[in-house]
């Protein structure tokens, strides 16, 4: 049975390259490309019997680990690999913690990303060489706020993203093609998961899945 497998950046050259390991690592692959959190939602949601997924942590609509921890709280069977321009050892920590099964970074070479590839789909966690010792003696990651974000639903997810991007209800609501009552239901709904009473606790809180919270300029994945 063909396997599929989504390839979740922002750059395209960089898409292509993963798509290209992909193609090493299982030459009969269907590959799915997107570039944003919402497109990978979507990608997803048509094809719920994917074998692996790429992500990268900085594409549009993600906050450092708030998509990591969204897939794999709404798709638990479904393989989730960080493919990240960092390669700060509590990045790799907190990737893991948050459910991933690899890390594989940017700089990377091809038959390296390949080899990452095949051993996911073996059922296997990989992590570059030495990595594995270096992080298991680092404080374990998870918190209370992940597991929260973990269950909402995929439009709760959504329109939790539209808030944290600043947009109102009603462009929210035009966004999603819903009525703002429904959209008001989403955010209280979302409050209450959260364990927040307003949008700027929401905001504050999702920040903590960024990749560095003391350094929100960390960029390129």
């Amino acid at each position: 049975m063909t396997q599929t497998i989504i390839v979740a950046d922002d750059h395209p050259l960089f898409r292509a390259a993963l798509k290209q390991a992909v193609n090493q690592a299982v030459p009969d692959a269907e590959t799915v490309e997107v570039d944003s959190i919402k497109a990978l939602q979507a990608a997803v949601e048509s094809h719920p019997d994917a074998d692996l997924i790429l992500l990268d942590l900085n594409m549009p609509g993600a906050h450092g680990f708030s998509g990591l921890v969204f897939m794999r709280g709404q798709y638990p069977g479904l393989p989730v690999v960080v493919v990240s321009g960092s390669e700060d050892l509590q990045v790799m920590r907190r990737s893991i913690d948050y459910g991933a099964s690899g890390f594989i970074p940017k700089s990377a070479p091809l038959p390296t990303i390949t080899e990452a590839i095949q051993a996911v789909l073996e059922g296997d966690v990989w992590l570059p060489d030495g990595v594995a010792d270096k992080i298991e003696r680092m404080q374990a990651e998870t918190t209370d706020f992940s597991e929260r974000l973990a269950s909402l639903t995929p439009q709760q997810f959504r329109v939790l993203g539209m808030l944290a991007e600043g947009l109102l209800n009603k462009q929210i609501a035009y966004d999603l093609d819903v009525s703002e009552a429904t959209i008001k239901a989403h955010i209280t709904a979302v409050f209450r998961k959260l364990g927040v009473r307003n949008r700027t606790q929401a905001v504050i809180a999702i920040q903590q899945m960024e990749l560095d919270p003391s350094d929100q300029s960390l960029s390129g994945g």
